[in-house]
């Protein structure tokens, strides 16, 4: 069964850090891009991290140097650690998964991503 699991979710002051979780189903794990999105209600859904099955990484540049995506092959999680939030951080934050690997995955085009998690809540305050 597919499925993409968010947790870590939460409230934090500007400056200070989180790190989400996704917990994925083991043949996404293995054979996926995985990905985060976030969402602020009434806006776009935006690219924030990619973790291709190469390793590889892909970060939007609002992010880049603040946050850093990362998976554990063996618990079939992905994370996503950020640093330093600010207030335009707070939004929903959602794991994807592409099947296709490179450019496909790591332009971060969510009609790209086949499969969604339910989203964990971000809140950055001053």
């Amino acid at each position: 069964q597919v499925q993409l699991v968010e947790s870590g979710g939460g409230s934090v002051q500007a400056g200070g850090s989180l790190r989400l979780s996704c917990a994925a189903s083991e043949y996404i794990a293995r054979n996926y891009c995985m990905a985060w999105f976030r969402q602020v209600p009434g806006k776009e859904r935006e690219g924030v991290a990619a973790f291709d099955r190469d390793g590889s990484t892909s970060y939007a540049d609002s992010v880049q140097g603040r946050f850093t995506a990362s998976k554990d092959n063996a618990k079939n999680f992905l994370y996503l650690q950020m640093n330093s939030l600010k207030l335009e951080d707070t939004a929903a934050y959602y794991c994807a998964a592409a099947y296709h690997s490179g450019d496909y995955c790591k332009s971060l085009r969510p009609a790209n991503f086949r499969f969604w998690g339910q989203g964990t809540q971000v809140t950055v305050s001053s």
